[in-house]
């Protein structure tokens, strides 16, 4: 089986690890404050805070705004369904925004439509406390326009960079743009620690907000126990820490790779019916999937691709989620097809093929020919 997504552990991973378990420090620690000062200093911020997931660190960037009941927060239609669960978790509501067809990101003009709206309406405008732009599988949405977009209405941007690491537009740094940023470690992400997150700001007094709220309200100041608020348990293991350390030495590696065979995919997908990820100009792209676009006529038939390629042995799966579309959403809000149009022909085109440092242009060519086979 060509797997969809295999994580590099190797060696130098596994000892990290177990140096970590056979001290028996397994709670944040050390590890845990080293892993934070190296993501801060990828991305280029001030702080970075380690939590369980990136579930975990979006919830808590929201929690960190005060978002609350009543609340607004505009977010992109097409995600994994925690970018818009997080604000339901805060008992606010998400405001959808259709994608750009290429991209797969928000689609700016469609935001700087809905913003406006909100804004300028006394019934929404005190209530819409952020947007949350998606970095969709890996390629920065157009941060530029957005900062300015935002900065006009003084509405903060919390970046779900959670595919993105490492990721860069115009030279900058995902994670570099909004009031904070989240990352997942996720498995399939280009490093991981299993499960784990990070929150990153330049904000002094956002970064202590979080750092109370992911350890159940206790103050990351005081040298005796003193809790200052009410709050969770998010934090992140120093096992996980260690892991995370050794996986980011490898950061530049593993996403060199990612890119070296998203290029034999592009060259590949020449001779089939298959759409190629677009590339936006300036942007630094890492793969956290590679997402093809079936041809239209095929979008009934993606099921059964799926089912097919595995039994012939290539892992294939979806894009994304269609967010509004899924029963809660739809059900609690009332959404239904057509009212986010690009999304819908996207999340039902989409086909994600197996991609991993360690793939071989010899399984790729396999992919690809499997798929074709199946597609015609």
């Amino acid at each position: 089986m060509i797997r969809l997504a295999i994580p590099s552990i190797e060696e130098d991973d596994l000892h990290a690890v177990r140096e970590v378990l056979a001290s028996g420090m397994l709670i944040q620690g050390a590890r845990v404050e080293a892993f934070e000062k190296v993501v801060a200093e990828r991305v280029g911020a001030t702080h970075a805070v380690a939590v369980s997931n990136c579930t975990c660190a979006l919830h808590l960037a929201l929690a960190a705004l005060d978002v609350r009941p009543g609340d607004l927060c505009v977010v992109t239609a097409y995600s994994w369904i925690t970018t818009a669960n997080v604000i339901e978790l805060c008992g606010a509501s998400p405001v959808f925004v259709d994608i750009d067809p290429k991209t797969f990101n928000i689609d700016l003009n469609q935001l700087e439509s809905v913003l406006s709206g909100l804004m300028l309406s006394a019934n929404s405008a005190g209530r819409v406390k952020a947007v949350l732009p998606v970095h969709t599988f890996g390629q920065v949405a157009e941060m530029n326009s957005m900062s300015e977009l935002c900065g006009r209405w003084n509405v903060p941007v919390v970046e779900d960079a959670a595919c993105a690491l490492g990721a860069t537009l115009d030279g900058r740094q995902a994670g570099s743009w909004g009031s904070m940023a989240c990352f997942s470690f996720h498995p399939r992400k280009a490093i991981t620690t299993g499960e784990g997150g990070m929150v990153t700001t330049n904000d002094d007094a956002l970064a202590r907000r979080i750092r109370a709220l992911r350890n159940h309200g206790q103050d990351p100041s005081s040298t005796q126990p003193d809790f200052v608020m009410p709050g969770y348990n998010y934090r992140l293991t120093e096992f996980q820490a260690a892991l995370g350390l050794t996986q980011m030495s490898k950061l530049e590696r593993i996403v060199d790779a990612r890119r070296a065979a998203a290029a034999r995919y592009d060259a590949l997908l020449e001779r089939t019916g298959l759409e190629k990820p677009f590339v936006m100009p300036g942007a630094g792209h890492v793969y956290q999937s590679y997402v093809t676009l079936l041809p239209a006529e095929l979008a009934p038939r993606r099921a059964e691709i799926i089912k097919a390629a595995k039994e012939a042995g290539v892992e294939v799966q979806i894009g994304t989620i269609h967010m509004p579309l899924t029963t809660f959403y739809r059900k609690k809000y009332g959404h239904q097809e057509g009212e986010f149009p690009v999304t819908d022909a996207v999340a039902a085109r989409t086909l994600t093929l197996p991609l991993f440092e360690a793939i071989t242009s010899e399984q790729q060519k396999s992919v690809v020919d499997v798929i074709q086979g199946l597609v015609g």
